[in-house]
C-alpha cells in the first residue's frame, strides 16, 4: 500500500496534544478530518480543466488511516460493487470483473475499501498547505467539543478560577473541573461581576458555572458568575454542615449584586427552615458570633446578607423578609394578586425600605409578594378618617330617607292612569 510520507509525525502528534491540552486520539482524529479535506482539495485542483462537479457529500466515503510507525498516512475509498461501472463514477463504485481478479468470493453488492493515496510528490505539498489551516480549526473544534462533554454536568455548580487577564470589560479565568483535566479559559462578563472585587491577575475566586455555550462561537466557552444566587447557596452549604446534613434547608434567595445605584452596596437575603424543633436555622446560618455568616461575606467582598426564617403564613413570611425592620402589622390586601401592607413604626419607616428602595425590593423578590409599606399611625389615623368620613354620610343618608315624604296613594294613581 502507498504512503504519503509526514516526518516527525509521531512527534508533531505528542507536541499538539501537549500545547493544545488535547489527549492524542483527539489530535490524531483532527489531523484525519484536516487530511481529508487536504486531499478533497487536491482533487477539486485536479479536475478544473475537466470541470468536473463535486456534490458537498461526494467525499464522504473517503477515509485517512494515520501510520505513526512509518510516519505517514494513507488515503482509502470504501466503494460498492457492481455488474458494470460504464455510466458509474469510480470513486464510488468498482465493477466485480475487477474485483474477483484479486478474489473470486467477491459478489455484486458487496462494499470493498481500496487504498487511493496519490502520488507523494503529486499530493504531498499541497496536502501540507491545506492541511495546516484546517487542522488548526479542527483543533479547536476538538478542544470546544471536550470541554462541553466536560463541564455540560457541571452547569449550576461552582469552581474555582484564576484570573489571566481583560478583554473589554470582561474578565478571562481559568476554571479546572471537579475530575481534574487541565485548566480551560472561562469569560465573567461585567454583569456577572462584583463591585468590591480585584480582579488582578492570577487572584483566585469562587465563581458560578452559569452556562456552557454550544456551536462554534469564538472566545471562551464557559460563562462563569460572582453574581448569581447560586454561588450564596453553595457557599452557605459550604459553611453549615446542618444545611449539608440536610437539616436546615435554604427555601429562598434574592440577590442585588449589582444595585442599579453606585450608592447603594450589594446585598442578599436568604430565607432558610428546619423540621427539626430544636434546631433554629437562622442561628445555624450565623455560626457562634457570626462565624459562618462572615465567612461568606469574606468571600462575597463585604456583601451585606440578612439571613431570615422562612414561614408558611405569608404575613409572617414579609414581616421577616423586611429585617432588619421591626414590623407592626401585615395585611393581605389581596392574596389573589399576592399584594399587601406592611405598617412599621415611623422610626422604621426608612430601615424597613432600604436605600433607594433595595430592602423592600429584595423583601419581594424573595416572597414573590408586591409589599407596600406605611406608617403605622399616619395610616391609623388616616382609616379612623375615612370610618368616620363613612359612617356620617350613611347617617346623613339614613336621615334624608326618613325625612323624604312618599304619597303612596297618589303614586298608585298615577300608574293606573
Amino acid at each position: 500500500m502507498s504512503l504519503v510520507s509526514l516526518p516527525g509525525l509521531r512527534d508533531m502528534i505528542d507536541e499538539i496534544s501537549s500545547i493544545h491540552n488535547l489527549p492524542k486520539s483527539a489530535v490524531e482524529e483532527a489531523l484525519r478530518e484536516a487530511l481529508i479535506k487536504g486531499y478533497e482539495r487536491y482533487r477539486r485542483s485536479q479536475s478544473l480543466d475537466t470541470r468536473q462537479q463535486y456534490s458537498e457529500d461526494y467525499f464522504d466515503n473517503f477515509e485517512v488511516e494515520l501510520d505513526t510507525e512509518d510516519e505517514g498516512f494513507r488515503i482509502l475509498s470504501k466503494k460498492l460493487i457492481v455488474e458494470q461501472i460504464e455510466d458509474l463514477d469510480s470513486d464510488h463504485h468498482i465493477a466485480l470483473q475487477e474485483v474477483q481478479e484479486v478474489t473470486s468470493e467477491a459478489q455484486a453488492g458487496y462494499s470493498v475499501v481500496l487504498d487511493v493515496t496519490p502520488d507523494q510528490k503529486e499530493f504531498g505539498r499541497m496536502a501540507a498547505i491545506q492541511t495546516k489551516q484546517v487542522l488548526l480549526q479542527k483543533l479547536r473544534d476538538q478542544q470546544r467539543k471536550i470541554i462541553q462533554e466536560e463541564f455540560q454536568d457541571l452547569e449550576s455548580e461552582v469552581l474555582t478560577a484564576r484570573v489571566l487577564r481583560f478583554e473589554r470589560q470582561s474578565a478571562i479565568m481559568a476554571v479546572t473541573s471537579a475530575v481534574g483535566q487541565p485548566e480551560v479559559e472561562a469569560e465573567l462578563p461585567k454583569r456577572e461581576q462584583l463591585p468590591n472585587d480585584n480582579y488582578r491577575a492570577n487572584a483566585t475566586f469562587k465563581v458560578y458555572l452559569k452556562k456552557v455555550r454550544d456551536g462554534s462561537s469564538r472566545g471562551p466557552q464557559l460563562i462563569v458568575s460572582r453574581a448569581a444566587a447560586g454561588l450564596v447557596v453553595y457557599l452557605f452549604a459550604n459553611e453549615v454542615p446542618e444545611i449539608e446534613d440536610e437539616v436546615v434547608r435554604i427555601v429562598a434567595v434574592a440577590r442585588e449584586a449589582n444595585p442599579p445605584s453606585r450608592h447603594v452596596g450589594p446585598r442578599t437575603k436568604i430565607a432558610v427552615d428546619t423540621l427539626e424543633r430544636d434546631v433554629d436555622p437562622v442561628g445555624a446560618c450565623i455560626g457562634a458570633r457570626g462565624s459562618r455568616i462572615q465567612a461568606v461575606v469574606n468571600e462575597l467582598r463585604g456583601e451585606k446578607i440578612d439571613a431570615i426564617r422562612w414561614s408558611p403564613d405569608p404575613a409572617t413570611y414579609i414581616a421577616n423578609a423586611l429585617s432588619p425592620a421591626s414590623v407592626d402589622e401585615t395585611i393581605l390586601m389581596n392574596p389573589e394578586e399576592r399584594q399587601a401592607l406592611v405598617l412599621v413604626p415611623e422610626n422604621q419607616l426608612s430601615l424597613a425600605i432600604g436605600k433607594e428602595g433595595q430592602n423592600v425590593r429584595l423583601a419581594a423578590r424573595l416572597t414573590g409578594w408586591k409589599i407596600d409599606i406605611k406608617d403605622t399611625v399616619k395610616y391609623r389615623q388616616q382609616k379612623e378618617i375615612e370610618d368616620r368620613a363613612a359612617t356620617e354620610a350613611d347617617e346623613d343618608f339614613e336621615e334624608d330617607f326618613e325625612a323624604a315624604d312618599f304619597d303612596t296613594d297618589e303614586s298608585v294613581e298615577e300608574i293606573e292612569a
